[in-house]
């Protein structure tokens, strides 16, 4: 199996609270290719916000689950 290579970035930029809209910078260095875009508070409000993006797949929604899972939609 593969690693996913924005799996550290993806920890490191999910919140403790909230929901953070995360693009892709396909240009920059290995390790710095994740930004974030917009925290929200509701996941309806991150989902929408990517839902208006050009390219919807170059951005997804970062979150922690209940049980202080990392979640990326």
């Amino acid at each position: 199996m593969t690693k996913d290579i924005f799996e550290d970035e993806k920890i490191k930029l999910t919140p403790e609270k909230g929901f953070d809209l995360v693009g892709i910078d396909y240009f920059a260095e290995p390790g710095n290719q994740l930004y974030l875009v917009e925290h929200f508070e509701m996941y309806q409000d991150a989902l929408n916000a990517k839902k208006d993006r050009k390219i919807q797949e170059e951005y997804f929604v970062l979150y922690k689950g209940t049980g202080n899972e990392y979640f990326c939609r």
